[in-house]
């Protein structure tokens, strides 16, 4: 049967692509989509350091589910010396880094006030979490600076907040912060030229907590006097913010919290989310890939927004933890929360852990960054029933990580929004773009099955009788007439181009451990440097193929967007 006319131009278009990675297009296995961006003005933004990963506390003694995952990725034991850290790190220029997590309440610091040993963590069946007090030796933590300030990392430091309390009932700890020993170890890294971006205060003692809580009222008291140790300490040089609480968010603890502490105390409202659930619910996998499961992220991010609007507009809201799954995350769990958290003004995401657990963006042995490194956009690739055992035996070890460096490069702080006709399926985000102007486009498709043949509109071009039926926010758009995509206020001579990053799994198969790039493998260069991230150059008229189970970066160097100029 013959071509018509446009199904002629859409296989012409799609030659490029199927040069790079042939397999992935098959006849009438995808979906006509239109996305129409609305660059008039930005409806947020993030903050340089937007991408942010974790180094957590756990010892190798740190086991769920039958499996002890952390290995030797601890603050106290992490190999400070392998080039490969050192060079993930360094890739990003700069990669915020939080040092915390379950066990910072029961970390004592190791200066010369100390009054006792400084030992690591032992088990212990009468410590939280099972485990005992634990210490950090100031040669530990000159270390740690050491590495940091040779890569240029942002340091978030957490800090023990329950130091001095004493347990009042079941989980619950009264009385006021001692904040001596942490005072003397802040003083020693002010002497020292140490660089902290941000101290944050506690870990999960928000609301009823985790292990442990703390009443809002005595926590907003502690922050007032960890916002005054910070301006003693570092007088008229540049003050590190203060972050608080870093737990789940409970919309009347935090909002009591910005009451107490005041305007100009708290700087940040960081907040947890682990909304797949435990590690081995054998509901992730079918949580992974549903769209309407995922969007309900957002009303927590639309939530605190309006927390700290009605109650503190001097603090800006961040994701401190986030890894899918908790208790050491699930393999294989990586969702679309930056670009959501991003929609409502979160300025720094966190993701648990750049190395450790299940969740590493570095694999905890070899150090060889995983997939979701050059991605980060927590895509969950469908894991079948049979993966998930009672002893949560997975089918094998995958590695992640490569995507945080792609977002880092190409998602600029501005947050546009869009409207998506089509498929829930295809979940879609767009930000001014970073390097070379203009608008990035991620795209993620969780469709197993079907293809997306996407056309980008820009919603300067689409006249009223177009628009009719329009709704924003991935909905549908009814009598919007199938076109190719433009950019400018006038259709394209055809010289433009955009560029495009395709990321797929390597074979088709959701569980290999490496990702491709374009159809090309990322793997480290024979010095053991990150890899170059080329992107495809395709004609900007052209629309753009987004495979099952994949996700894409797009980037239009010359889109209109008069928000992304001011």
């Amino acid at each position: 049967m013959a071509c018509s006319g446009e199904e002629s131009m859409r296989l012409w278009f799609l030659i490029p692509l199927l040069l790079c990675f042939p397999t992935l297009i098959r006849s009438e296995d995808y979906s006509d989509v239109t996305i129409v961006v609305r660059g008039a003005e930005t409806i947020a933004s993030t903050s340089n350091e937007f991408i942010c990963a974790t180094i957590d506390w756990w010892p190798p003694e740190k086991c769920n589910y039958d499996q002890c995952p952390w290995g030797q990725a601890s603050i106290l034991n992490l190999d400070l010396t392998n080039p490969l850290l050192a060079k993930a790190i360094q890739a990003f220029s700069p990669l915020r880094i939080r040092l915390g997590g379950s066990l910072q309440d029961q970390v004592v610091y190791g200066t010369p006030n100390l009054g006792s040993p400084c030992t690591p963590f032992s088990k212990s069946s009468s410590g939280l979490f099972g485990f005992s007090q634990g210490c950090i030796t100031m040669e530990r933590w000159d270390a740690i600076n050491k590495i940091f300030m040779d890569t240029g990392a942002v340091v978030t430091f957490g800090l023990n907040a329950l130091q001095g309390r004493q347990q009042m009932g079941r989980g619950v700890w009264g009385g006021a912060w001692n904040s001596s020993n942490a005072r003397e170890f802040m003083e020693y890294t002010v002497s020292m030229n140490y660089p902290i971006d941000s101290w944050e205060f506690g870990n999960e003692l928000s609301g009823s907590g985790i292990g442990a809580s703390v009443g809002a009222e005595q926590y907003g008291k502690d922050i007032i006097e960890l916002k005054n140790i910070i301006s003693q300490l570092y007088g008229n040089s540049r003050k590190p913010l203060v972050v608080a609480p870093g737990g789940f968010y409970d919309q009347k603890w935090y909002a009591q919290l910005l009451d107490i502490s005041g305007p100009n105390v708290l700087d940040t409202m960081t907040h947890h989310i682990y909304n797949l659930g435990a590690g081995n619910d054998p509901q992730v996998a079918n949580r992974i890939l549903n769209p309407q499961y995922l969007s309900q992220s957002s009303d927590t991010f639309r939530d605190l927004q309006m927390t700290i609007q009605r109650h503190g507009p001097w603090s800006a809201p961040w994701v401190g933890e986030a890894g899918g799954a908790y208790n050491s995350g699930s393999r294989k769990v990586y969702l679309d929360q930056l670009g959501q958290s991003a929609k409502y003004d979160t300025k720094v995401y966190c993701r648990q852990t750049l190395i450790g657990g299940n969740y590493g963006l570095l694999d905890t042995e070899t150090f060889v960054p995983n997939p979701d490194y050059y991605r980060q956009v927590f895509l969950y690739f469908a894991l079948p029933q049979s993966c998930f055992t009672t002893l949560y035996t997975f089918c094998t070890k995958p590695r992640y990580m490569f995507s945080a460096l792609l977002w880092h490069r190409l998602m600029g702080k501005g947050v546009i929004s869009l409207d998506t006709s089509g498929s829930s399926y295809l979940r879609a985000y767009a930000h001014c773009g970073k390097q070379k102007g203009g608008v990035a486009l991620l795209m993620l498709n969780l469709n197993k099955n079907m293809g997306f043949m996407v056309s980008v509109r820009n919603d300067l071009n689409i006249n009223f009788r177009e628009m009719a039926g329009i709704k924003r926010d991935n909905s549908f758009v009814h009598g919007l007439k199938r076109t190719v995509s433009w950019v400018g206020s006038k259709a394209s001579d055809g010289l433009e181009k955009r560029e495009e990053y395709h990321l797929t799994p390597q074979d088709g198969n959701p569980f290999a451990r490496t990702v491709l790039l374009n159809g090309a493998p990322l793997q480290l260069t024979g010095d053991g440097d990150i890899p170059s991230l080329p992107p495809v150059m395709v004609s900007v008229n052209s629309p753009i193929y987004v495979a099952p189970l994949s996700i894409a970066f797009v980037v239009f160097p010359d889109f209109e967007a008069e928000g992304c100029e001011r």
